[in-house]
């Protein structure tokens, strides 16, 4: 029988996040100000009732804390400044790298379309240079009259597709 891995992954991922709670809460703790001495004035009465080694005990415990505290604040700051740094390098990456590569390719993409559609208006022209000589030598048939007029339509609306794509890829290829 094998382990559940979407079990495991749940457990692991608790117990990272209650860590960093736990390592956050030490470090708002050690870092904050003793509330005890801040709020009230030293009285001597309570001076006498502490013990010496119960203030050197107190003492050294509040200097490693700050130390650890203020080791800690650094190291998160240098991560949030590594991720900011990682964040901006990656969007300059990907300005550099797919920028030119968008451009290039929307280009390239309008002159395969211009190509297509000027494939489409030559077999259009075609078809009515073809039918204009039948036309002529059948002077009465309507319907190869509106065969040739719709040949004509779509050598006008291919061609304009097609000279459009052109001059669209040429605009975009002139943009720096």
């Amino acid at each position: 029988m094998g382990m559940d891995s979407v079990r495991f992954g749940r457990t692991l991922g608790i117990g990272a996040r209650l860590a960093a709670k736990t390592l956050v809460t030490a470090v708002d703790a050690a870092t904050a100000p003793n509330p005890s001495v801040a709020g009230k004035a030293p009285s001597a009465s309570a001076a006498g009732a502490e013990t010496s080694a119960a203030n050197a005990a107190r003492s050294k415990a509040e200097v490693s804390g700050a130390r650890l505290g203020g080791k800690t604040a650094r190291t998160t700051a240098q991560v949030v400044e590594t991720g900011k740094g990682l964040k901006r390098g990656g969007k300059r990456f990907g300005e550099a790298v797919w920028g030119p590569f968008a451009k290039a390719s929307s280009q390239l993409w309008l002159e395969f379309t211009g190509v297509f559609f000027g494939i489409f208006a030559a077999f259009a022209v075609s078809n009515a240079w073809k039918m204009r000589g039948e036309l002529h030598e059948t002077a009465g048939n309507h319907e190869a009259h509106g065969h040739l007029l719709l040949a004509v339509a779509m050598a006008v609306v291919f061609g304009y597709f097609c000279v459009s794509s052109f001059v669209k890829a040429n605009r975009r290829g002139k943009r720096s």
